[in-house]
């Protein structure tokens, strides 16, 4: 069960109710919805350092003059909740009272293709031709609002920025209010649209994506990340709930914690400390040891650094034989804010399939790493606990521990 901090007594943490996964809806460059996403973690994309969306269609989401008025990171995370919504029931997942429903929808650039477009109109135009609508389109909480208001989600409606964390973050801030009894249902994910050319100038010349094209996560010869785009949503219910519906239930969100690194704003603490304090913190929270873990869904993102880092954490917490371990960002590259997102689908997927997708990419493990990756092909596993990591820029670390149901 998932803890929630602020006991009345003032002892720290309760145990709250039980918080299941029902609906899963994604947007990816591997494939749009669960089954076609699932299928492309199976692949190995050819190089290159971007990985868009391809074949998004929103047109029954959102009408011709509301699509004008929605930017690319707010269309894709309409598609994803839509999905999830269609998933784990429609009108029935939703049904119940407005005021105990509600939406946590991370990113982390936000509207950043807006921005840029807005942009070259006031260069080129003049102040007076800059869009009235630009405000909205380009604010953080823009996803969020629009997915309270499709469906009428009167509760708590929060955005998440914490950079790459933020997907998981807004993931177990959901699963919270759930737990403490709050709310009964949530709509809960991210998403990012950072593929604008300011967006991956600044971070190619910040030298953090790949001169290679290729997304090899914990490769000796890793240099960098693939950047992609792309959206994930869950629906988050109340055990119970979803039970007496007959709802479909994937995974149960079982633990949570976020830490910070307190060390620099774009790298990582070189020990893991941090990160390894928060996947501790998560497996307290779950009521697990580390030897109850069957699978470890990593950050990963292909950086020198980053990986060394969680590779160092996963040694503190879990020793030399820890559990086998994996990252979709070989096939994905690295969707920043969404990536926690997306992967909580993932892992959802792979307790669902009883399967870890092979970290494509990854074809000789840096020798001063003691992980068991998946590579070369699928692995059949016995679902159990899992860990799903996300380390973001400033510091910020979230870990969801996900258990079948």
């Amino acid at each position: 069960m998932l803890a929630v901090t602020g006991a009345p007594d003032g002892t720290g943490s309760v145990r709250g109710r039980r918080v299941v996964i029902t609906g899963l809806g994604v947007v990816a460059s591997c494939g749009n919805g669960a089954q076609a996403f699932w299928e492309g973690l199976f692949t190995e994309p050819a190089p290159g350092r971007q990985r868009p969306v391809t074949g998004l269609d929103v047109s029954a989401i959102f009408g011709p003059r509301e699509l004008r008025r929605a930017d690319r990171f707010v269309q894709m995370a309409a598609s994803a909740a839509d999905q999830a919504v269609a998933d784990a029931g429609g009108a029935d997942a939703m049904r119940g009272s407005p005021e105990r429903a509600g939406a946590y929808v991370g990113t982390g650039v936000g509207g950043l293709d807006t921005i840029c477009e807005q942009d070259r109109v006031l260069i080129d135009k003049g102040a007076n031709r800059v869009s009235p609508f630009l405000v909205p389109m380009i604010m953080c909480n823009r996803a969020a609002a629009d997915i309270s208001m499709r469906y009428d989600l009167r509760g708590p409606c929060e955005t998440t920025v914490t950079a790459c964390a933020a997907g998981t973050q807004s993931i177990a801030n959901a699963a919270r209010l759930v737990a403490m009894g709050r709310c009964d249902v949530m709509i809960a994910g991210a998403s990012e649209a950072p593929l604008s050319d300011l967006g991956v100038a600044g971070f190619a010349n910040m030298t953090a994506l790949t001169s290679s094209g290729i997304s090899r996560p914990f490769d000796a010869d890793r240099d960098g990340f693939v950047i992609g785009e792309g959206a994930g949503v869950v629906v988050l219910e109340e055990h119970d709930r979803a039970r007496a519906r007959g709802a479909h239930i994937y995974a149960e969100i079982a633990g949570a914690a976020s830490t910070a690194d307190a060390h620099h704003i774009t790298a990582p603490a070189p020990d893991g400390a941090g990160a390894a304090r928060c996947m501790e913190l998560a497996l307290a929270d779950a009521g697990l040891a580390p030897g109850d873990v069957a699978h470890i869904n990593t950050h990963g993102t292909s950086t020198p650094p980053g990986d060394a880092a969680e590779a160092e954490a996963i040694r503190k917490v879990f020793g030399p034989a820890g559990p086998p371990v994996t990252s979709i960002k070989g096939v994905l590259g690295h969707t920043l804010a969404a990536a926690g997102a997306i992967e909580a689908v993932a892992v959802a997927l792979t307790i669902e399939h009883r399967t870890l997708p092979p970290t494509a990419g990854t074809k000789r493990l840096d020798p001063s790493f003691e992980l068991d990756v998946v590579t070369g092909g699928p692995r059949p596993w016995e679902p159990g606990p899992v860990v799903s990591n996300s380390f973001g820029f400033g510091g910020h670390n979230g870990s969801l521990v996900i258990v079948p149901a």
